[in-house]
Order: structure tokens, then C-alpha cells, then sequence
């Protein structure tokens, strides 16, 4: 049987939800404090009026900081994204957490989703085998699976901040694929709160480097999107420039 493609508002809405799912799941294991810096950035749109975006951030003290955010107009057009990033404190080294979900201009789905490493993967090899490693089966595995495509970033940058099972597909609107994004969404979460359970805290006076570290890829990480330039055209340099530091919490009202 061919799947049938579903339509882009049902697909923006089953996308958002995933990502709802998530954060209900984060607010229920982690205490979430809203940073006031993101208030006027609830509700915004493109110049023209035709692209429509949320954004809302959350530290405590776990985790440093958190984005939720989505920004398209499903019932206009093909192309949306949001995204469920998660940066925690530096008490613990375990990996950061990233979702980034969308639609494309000619429809598909795109899914991103991946553990960012806190430390140089090609010589702690002990971090490596403890986070990466259980992960590669489920790398091998959507490899080999013929309703997805991996998605390569034409940004070096992009690239060398993807881990090396970071899961990056597009795949048609399907009910197949998005079962598939659920899925994986789902089992990284889990796997990742399991490692928070289980990581011994780090002592004091490494946790200075390591959120020097953090604070460091965060920015770099959120300035060097190779969409701001796009975001740039729609919604104009000052309000792009204000979500940007949103991402990596440059005017954030809360520390810990």
C-alpha cells in the first residue's frame, strides 16, 4: 500500500504536538522557571505578515537553558520549523539535547534530533562509548530505511557541530514517518533522562570550564544558522537579531 501524504497543516500540528509531548515530559522531571527576556517574542510575525512564530525560553536549576519555539503558517505554506532544545547546568557533563522538526518547501518532513557532546569526542573516548555508542544501532538502522533520506547541511559549521549519530532525515508526509519521528523522539528522551539519573556531578572547580564551554557553542551555535540570513529577509535585521539571542539567551533575566 502507498502511503498517502498528508496535508501540511495536519502534519505542522502532529509535528508541534511531538514537541509539546516532550516538554510536558521535561516540565514533569525538571523545575522550569519562564525567562521574562522572551515575553514580547509569545506571539510575532514576518514583515509581510504571512509567516507567524513563538518562542519561549526556561532555565532552572538543571537545566541552563531551554528553548520552544516554532515559526511558519502551515495553512499558507509548505515551509515551517520549530524546535525543543535543551541545555543543562554544568553540574553534570551528560550531552545536551536537541529536536528540531519542520517542513519543507516541497513538503516533507524534516527531523533533526541529537545528543550535543560537552567534551572532544575524537579523544575522550570514555564520553564517547558512555553517549554515542547505544546510539549508533538506531543510526545504522534509519540509514537503511528506505522512506528516509538523510538530510547533509551545505554549512561546515552544521556539519561539525552534528554529532556522529546525530539523526538527520527528510521523508514524506506520511503517517509513516511521523510514527517514525514520534518514535525516536520518544526513546531519545528516555535515554536521555536515564543518563541524568545515573551521572555523577561534576566537581567545582571543573563547572566554570564546562559552562564556559556550553555558553560558548550555545552562541555560536545560534549565530552561525545558516536560516538567519532567511530570517533576516522575513522579519527584518532587529527582530531577527532579538530571536537569535533568544536561542543562546543573550538578554536572558534569570541565572543560576
Amino acid at each position: 500500500m502507498i502511503p498517502t501524504n498528508l496535508d501540511n497543516k495536519t502534519v505542522f500540528e502532529q509535528l508541534w504536538n511531538i514537541t509539546k509531548e516532550l516538554r510536558q515530559k521535561l516540565e514533569s522531571r525538571f523545575q522550569l522557571n519562564p525567562d521574562p527576556s522572551v515575553a514580547d517574542l509569545q506571539q510575532y510575525s514576518s514583515l509581510d505578515g504571512n509567516i507567524k512564530g513563538s518562542l519561549s525560553a526556561f532555565s532552572g536549576t538543571e537545566i541552563d537553558w531551554l528553548v520552544h519555539s516554532w515559526l511558519g503558517n502551515p495553512e499558507k505554506s509548505n515551509f515551517s520549523t520549530m524546535r525543543l532544545t535543551i541545555w543543562l547546568a554544568p553540574h553534570i557533563d551528560v550531552p545536551h539535547l536537541a529536536f528540531e522538526f519542520g517542513t519543507l518547501p516541497n513538503a516533507d518532513i524534516l527531523f533533526y534530533i541529537d545528543y550535543i557532546p560537552r567534551t572532544e569526542l575524537l579523544t575522550d573516548l570514555a564520553y564517547l562509548d558512555r553517549y554515542y555508542e547505544p546510539v549508533n544501532q538506531t543510526f545504522l538502522k534509519l540509514q537503511d530505511d528506505a522512506r528516509l533520506k538523510p538530510f547533509i547541511s551545505k554549512s561546515v559549521y552544521v556539519r561539525l557541530f552534528q554529532s556522529p549519530v546525530s539523526l538527520c532525515y527528510t521523508g514524506a508526509p506520511t503517517s509513516d514517518t511521523l510514527e517514525i519521528t514520534s518514535t525516536i523522539a520518544q526513546e531519545t528522551l528516555e535515554r536521555w533522562l536515564t543518563w541524568i539519573d545515573a551521572a555523577a556531578p561534576i566537581t567545582e572547580d571543573l563547572r566554570n570550564t564546562l559552562a564556559n564551554r556550553d555558553l560558548l557553542l550555545r552562541r555560536t551555535a545560534a549565530e552561525r544558522d545558516p536560516g538567519n540570513k532567511f530570517a533576516a529577509q522575513l522579519f527584518g535585521t532587529q527582530l531577527t537579531d532579538k530571536l537569535v539571542r533568544s536561542l543562546w539567551g543573550g538578554d536572558r533575566k534569570i541565572s543560576h
